[in-house]
């Protein structure tokens, strides 16, 4: 059997160049999940996308329940261990902790959090806190701000949707109607970073002390407020758990938007996919204009389609406010009503100098956070991100980032997400145009993906591990046929064929790049159902939901393409890990690891409880184990430990 203090435990890690590494000097891979993905609404009121409102209630709201019931949540930390994860992207957001008002912090739900924190450790998880947003806030279409941020800038959220000024499901989906709405087209959320309601709020985020100096909330401009509170949120949360020893540090901010920064006033913020906004178009919609947006396929050719915009001519300025930047010059409407540029760069430059996004304003945030949370507590790791998009196209980290720092930017295969399709034997890089033919070149093609990720924490302070902080993939994908395959009484692992084929190709790239990663995700309230999926947005990539069975005895129950993510994989090596490779379909596992003074062995995660029916070859190291864990502790002559497991010859797995 395997020591007890021989397992990888769960606490302090520190960064040896692009490697984790525990206390007694062992190079560990993180690899977790996030939880969960209906942590971005409250659980009272139910605050499920689908479920209409006028977010009147915003402050009388509570995220305790998120993402489960402390009754529940062993049961679920317990199926995420039994799967082999040993980290978890625990979800919270600013408007968790301070939904109330400027200040007023929800310090039962902060108690909830910690609580979740500690029991999450006896499960031998780590944690790292993820602050989650997605377009800025669950009034302008996401989730993550308070609803009273869009006051204190001058914005009246409930005019959003009349305006055009963000798409939010709560206001255009019909859930009596339910199922998929052209309303509300699957996927369509990510535009609203190109709308103007994100467009003002990020850009007064990170850069209003440079395009909006005049605007001051309380003796602050107001990207010190707004920056403030944030930061204020996330250091009463992290002294909450600053004596919980598995939680490891703090994300930035999830996928954060950078608004109009840098951005020309007639040049489209994205010419990819979807809308092709410019700010013009969305100040002077957010002022009443109505303006006509050109609608781009995937690959940014257009289709001949255009989205009137703000046609009832609403203006989402409060009563008194006006746009800070039309009052700083960067725009006007002209006598016959149209709006005009009067600054094409007011956007790009700062007192004569060209802006330059990531250094100017993402650098001193990261340093922000990492001041915040390590003045609680100094070990803490910070997760950093930066624009999404950026980092798939293989952007990097500026100079200038803290130290300890971790790649925890995001990966997706982006022509399965967004439409919601996967072949295995057809598809297309949409990033590169690239037709891939077969299993072997979508793998490839994932790999060069994940390389120019990597590449970026290769690059990072000289060196720094990188976390793939999401990626994952829709379980409702091709027309949710797995679920009618369900509904009609088909079970097992075959139910899940497409699913289980691209997480294991994923994983195989992960593997091969010997990455650290947490996929999106588990949500305990995912439903089989299109209107509710993980409860947000239409989405539906939880790995778990009641719908498959929850039945708290049988761990396996409940879980989706469960074969396809729990794998075979190296979580501690007695040196450092520089090869590891697990076929699912023969059980084949192989790693190869320097080896270096650790004093504590190996530990191998391998997915099948009855171990004894399986060959295991690791020459010049004692082997033991204990369930689905093996340690290899190897001899002091050996410098290069080869691990060999593979199933019996005619012997089932």
């Amino acid at each position: 059997m395997i020591r007890n203090n021989s397992m990888p435990e769960p606490g302090p890690l520190m960064i040896d160049g692009t490697c984790f590494r525990d206390r007694s000097g062992r190079h560990v891979i993180l690899r977790g999940v996030n939880l969960g993905g209906d942590c971005k609404v409250p659980f009272t009121p139910n605050g499920h996308t689908h479920c209409p409102t006028d977010f009147r209630d915003h402050r009388n709201v509570c995220f305790i329940g998120r993402p489960a019931p402390l009754d529940e949540i062993d049961q679920h930390l317990a199926r995420i261990r039994h799967w082999g994860f040993n980290c978890l992207r625990l979800l919270t957001t600013w408007e968790a902790v301070e939904h109330a008002g400027p200040g007023q912090h929800d310090l039962a739900y902060l108690d909830y959090f910690a609580e979740v924190c500690r029991r999450a450790g006896k499960y031998g998880l780590h944690v790292f806190v993820d602050f989650h947003q997605d377009v800025w806030s669950r009034m302008s279409g996401g989730d993550g701000a308070p609803g009273w941020t869009f006051e204190v800038a001058g914005l009246d959220f409930n005019r959003f949707h009349a305006s055009g000024a963000a798409h939010v499901m709560q206001n255009a989906y019909d859930a009596i109607v339910g199922g998929r709405q052209a309303s509300y087209p699957v996927m369509s959320w990510g535009g609203n970073y190109r709308r103007p309601a994100n467009g003002i709020m990020w850009t007064l985020f990170f850069a209003g002390s440079a395009f909006a100096s005049d605007m001051v909330v309380d003796g602050r401009n107001i990207e010190a407020y707004l920056q403030g509170h944030y930061l204020g949120s996330m250091r009463a949360l992290a002294e909450k758990i600053a004596h919980i020893e598995n939680v490891i540090g703090f994300d930035t901010l999830n996928e954060p938007g950078t608004g109009y920064i840098g951005a020309l006033m007639e040049a489209p913020l994205s010419k990819f996919y979807g809308e092709a906004w410019t700010p013009l178009d969305g100040l002077s919609v957010a002022s009443g204009c109505s303006r006509e947006i050109e609608i781009l396929a995937l690959g940014g050719q257009s289709t001949g389609r255009r989205l009137t915009a703000n046609a009832s001519g609403v203006s989402i300025w409060l009563p008194g406010r006006e746009d800070p930047f039309r009052a700083g010059g960067a725009w006007d409407i002209d006598s016959n009503g149209s709006p005009v540029v009067l600054d094409p760069g007011y956007f790009r430059t700062v007192n004569g100098a060209r802006v330059e996004t990531e250094q100017d304003f993402m650098v001193p945030f990261f340093n922000r956070v990492a001041q915040t949370v390590r003045s609680v507590r100094e070990d803490w790791l910070i997760f950093a991100e930066v624009d999404p998009f950026a980092a798939m196209r293989g952007g990097r980290f500026p100079a200038g980032c803290p130290e300890r720092t971790v790649n925890a930017s995001h990966w997706y295969d982006l022509g399965t997400l967004v439409t919601k399709r996967f072949d295995p034997d057809e598809t297309i890089d949409i990033l590169t145009g690239k037709p891939l033919s077969g299993p072997t070149e979508i793998e490839q093609a994932y790999v060069d993906g994940l390389t120019r990720i990597r590449q970026i924490g290769d690059a990072l302070n000289d060196g720094a591990p990188t976390l793939i902080g999401e990626f994952g993939i829709p379980f409702d994908m091709n027309d949710a046929a797995a679920y009618a395959r369900w509904t009609s009484g088909e079970r097992g692992e075959k139910v899940w064929d497409r699913q289980t084929v691209a997480l294991a190709l994923m994983y195989n790239a992960i593997d091969q790049l010997l990455l650290s990663s947490t996929q999106w995700n588990y949500t305990v309230s995912n439903r089989n159902d299109p209107m509710i999926g993980d409860g947000w947005n239409q989405e539906d990539l939880s790995i778990w939901s009641i719908d498959q069975g929850d039945d708290a005895e049988n761990l396996d129950e409940g879980g989706r393409a469960v074969t396809g993510f729990c794998r075979a994989y190296v979580q501690a090596a007695q040196g450092t890990l520089v090869f590891q490779r697990y076929d699912a379909a023969d059980g084949r596992f192989q790693a190869v690891i320097a080896t270096g003074a650790s004093a504590e062995p190996t530990v191998v995660f391998y997915p099948r409880f009855d171990i004894d029916r399986h060959n295991v070859d690791a020459q010049g190291a004692e082997f033991t184990h204990s369930g689905s864990y093996l340690c290899f502790t190897a001899l002091t002559e050996v410098r290069r430990l080869s691990i060999n497991i593979e199933p019996q010859v005619g012997i089932s797995k």
